[in-house]
């Protein structure tokens, strides 16, 4: 039984896998010691763990006994050929989305597209060969980057029905974010299709069930691709 950690810049996501998924939660970084401890809990059999993290952690697994650990990296064994310019920095957040996408649509185009506190972009094409992608502001960054580099507009959040013509200053900010994220990832998917076929284009993400919702190009979501991905890299990387 695997339990899989994604460590990204203020919200960590576990998992447990067994043949299939079966327990998961979202929560502050800061009560990562919990959360793995009520998941052992509940789930005694779990005896490998892979960690997944977009920041620095400084923090000792190696306390809870696991048989297997493993740290995605560069040095991750990976199932598809990365072609990306500088691996360096490719985040490990996008090697494991790739991973999912080159197993679970094998010989396809696909456009991954993650909205978290950024959205990514990633593309793997029909040969198997991740090419690279964009990263742009996610939307809570777009709100908070409005409030942080002017004088006059607030902080606010999304609300679930803004109005497309807002008629005041909240109003006009939810119409200016979530209208350019969306026309942004719709931008995005029809630059892609027009040159690459039979685009498959997965939307996963914090904010993917929200944003799927108003999409009007045909799209996957699922939050957990990462999270499953993880799983994959776990067959890859760690030998029971």
């Amino acid at each position: 039984m695997n339990l899989t950690l994604d460590i990204g810049n203020t919200q960590a996501k576990l998992a447990v896998f067994d043949d299939k998924l079966l327990e998961h939660c979202s929560f502050d970084v800061k009560f990562i010691d919990d959360k793995i401890g009520d998941l052992l809990i509940l789930f005694p059999e779990i005896i490998n763990l892979i960690v997944c993290s977009v920041i620095k952690i400084d923090f000792n697994f190696e306390k809870y006994n696991f048989k297997n650990i493993h740290f995605v990296s560069k040095k991750s064994n990976l199932p598809f050929k990365n072609l990306y310019n500088t691996k360096n920095s490719l985040g490990n957040d996008r090697l494991a989305l790739v991973s999912r996408a080159s197993i679970k649509h094998p010989n396809k185009n696909v456009l991954i597209i993650d909205s978290g506190s950024c959205i990514t972009y990633d593309f793997i094409n029909e040969n198997n060969q991740y090419i690279g992608g964009a990263i742009s502001p996610g939307l809570n960054m777009r709100f908070k980057s409005l409030n942080e580099f002017t004088s006059n507009l607030p902080l606010i959040k999304l609300i679930n029905k803004p109005k497309f013509v807002g008629s005041n200053t909240q109003e006009s900010i939810n119409s200016g974010v979530l209208n350019g994220v969306i026309n942004e990832i719709e931008g995005f998917i029809g630059q892609y299709s027009s040159k690459y076929k039979n685009l498959t284009v997965i939307l996963t993400g914090g904010d993917s069930d929200f944003l799927s919702k108003r999409l009007k190009i045909s799209i996957f979501a699922n939050q957990n691709f990462l999270l499953e991905g993880l799983n994959d890299l776990v067959k890859l990387n760690i030998s029971n």
